[in-house]
């Protein structure tokens, strides 16, 4: 069965997926930075479900429930009527913001059961599970939780790390200054945000393997009694480790380098992260400005591309070439900068994905020839006097 994961773009969102992933295999995970884009997400996701012929699970996490991702939940009910009840979809809905709870009341939901400051939804319909419990993080409710979509178990060693990684962040998630654990959770957010993005960034298949990893990592060492400094200390071999890992007996591999150069090399093959458009311009989102300097050059010098250009989520826009088109490139989007590494910024001041920023890019780059017939004068153009 096919299983998806949307959650939130922080340290409780990817503790939740790594929760999610370590039971039940995930095809897709998919991590929304603001409460307000999640809306696209789920709209794009019951499309693609009431076209897919067999039973998935849709999972969601730390995503704050807002008027549109209530509005989903309802359509997914109504989708899973419409099916036939073997082949019905299974949604399960994790979250702890308060917030979700006057949402889910305003569009008159109410819970079918309270224990707690836990509130369970069911829509009256089968295979759909709603619950928000204000007292705890997204990953705990996961790890707590985890009997309503685990389809495997896990080792002992593993089921401890797990436990120790979910208390952590429960702690730091809900500032729960006095718990024995909120200074591990203080730990874990360090080393969540000085490799979430900068390494292997959204997009690229390992992303989540790598955080995942680091964190779990992490959670163990904790436990095991590293004290913060101690795994400060550590947190560079701990990701030599995972990169090893994840890089197994690569024979183009060369563990020499540096972490940021293995990678770049990693990125620079990797086609998930760049969309061709119809320039022949490769397009990337959301790299740092270091690893798309090296992946862009890796790119050009293999002959991948004679120009890269990059989009920030801020709506900054990078370009690098090997011709001297990054300049006019830049100039698209009043920008400027050198023959061969310029950069300029999209009018809209923002993008939210690689699709979005393609969207954004193509046509000021490569905007389409005027059509002669909406001139003023096509009228007159075979007209003989």
């Amino acid at each position: 069965m096919n299983a998806t994961q949307i959650t939130h773009h922080d340290l409780d969102g990817y503790g939740a997926s790594t929760l999610a992933s370590s039971y039940v295999p995930l095809t897709n995970i998919v991590h929304v930075p603001r409460y307000a884009d999640v809306g696209p997400v789920v709209e794009g996701e019951l499309k693609r479900l009431g076209a897919a012929a067999e039973t998935e699970l849709l999972l969601l996490t730390d995503l704050g429930l807002e008027d549109a991702t209530v509005k989903f939940i309802r359509g997914f009910a109504g989708l899973n009527r419409r099916r036939h009840p073997g082949v019905q979809h299974r949604l399960i809905v994790l979250d702890h913001h308060a917030s979700s709870l006057d949402r889910l009341e305003a569009h008159n939901l109410a819970p079918a059961s309270e224990v707690g400051a836990l509130r369970t939804f069911n829509l009256d319909a089968p295979n759909i599970a709603v619950l928000i419990d204000v007292s705890r993080c997204a990953t705990r409710m996961a790890y707590e939780h985890r009997a309503l979509f685990a389809t495997r178990e896990v080792g002992p060693e593993l089921e401890a790390e797990l436990a120790a990684l979910a208390e952590a962040i429960d702690a730091v998630d809900l500032w729960q200054k006095t718990a024995p654990a909120f200074l591990h959770g203080l730990v874990l957010a360090e080393v969540f945000w000085d490799n979430v993005s900068n390494l292997l960034p959204l997009g690229h298949p390992w992303h989540d393997r790598f955080v995942s990893a680091l964190l779990q990592a992490a959670a163990g060492l904790l436990q095991r009694g590293l004290t913060p400094a101690e795994l400060e200390r550590e947190a560079g071999t701990m990701r030599t480790r995972v990169l090893d890992m994840l890089l197994g007996e690569d024979p183009e591999d060369d563990r020499s380098l540096t972490t940021r150069m293995r990678i770049a090399r990693v990125l620079a093959h990797s086609r998930e992260l760049f969309r061709p458009l119809s320039d022949g311009t490769l397009l990337s989102f959301g790299l740092d400005p270091g690893t798309f300097q090296r992946v862009s050059d890796l790119i050009m010098e293999t002959g991948g591309a004679k120009r890269v250009a990059n989009v920030q989520r801020t709506g900054s826009i990078s370009f690098r070439s090997n011709d001297e088109t990054a300049l006019s490139g830049a100039r698209a989007f009043r920008g400027g900068g050198h023959k061969d590494a310029a950069g300029g910024k999209l009018p809209s001041g923002s993008a939210f994905s690689l699709a979005d920023a393609c969207a954004q890019v193509e046509p000021l780059l490569n905007p389409p020839a005027p059509d002669p017939s909406a001139s003023p004068f096509a009228a007159l153009r075979n007209w003989k006097g």
